[in-house]
């Protein structure tokens, strides 16, 4: 992932529905959830939902299929690994595995 990559997703991150919602996902699991349950667990109108997960979907961090009649929302495992991959490249001069205790955050001298 590269920076500008990196900003995107932040941005779409940075709102409380859109971090639920990509949090909601993660735990839904690869099979994912229909929109309309996701707007139920967010307790938000269709609209709003459809506003959040279109803005989640440009910025790469989740995927939709179609299902019969229903649109299947997932999040996507790589974009969300590659981000956090993003922030943690420079750990330890980027010599350093993260489940090393050298490398817990605590560690850092910032």
């Amino acid at each position: 992932m590269n920076e500008m990559q990196a900003l995107d997703a932040f941005a779409s991150l940075s709102q409380e529905t859109r971090l639920r919602i990509v949090r909601l996902l993660v735990i839904a699991g690869p099979d994912g959830m229909p929109a309309g349950a996701v707007g139920e667990a967010m307790g938000a109108s269709s609209s709003k939902i459809s506003f959040h997960l279109s803005h989640l979907e440009r910025a790469g961090l989740i995927r939709s299929r179609r299902e019969a009649r229903s649109i299947i929302y997932s999040a996507v495992y790589p974009a969300l690994s590659g981000l956090i991959e993003f922030l943690m490249r420079d750990c330890c001069q980027g010599r350093c595995d993260p489940t090393e205790a050298k490398c817990a955050p605590e560690t850092c001298s910032v």
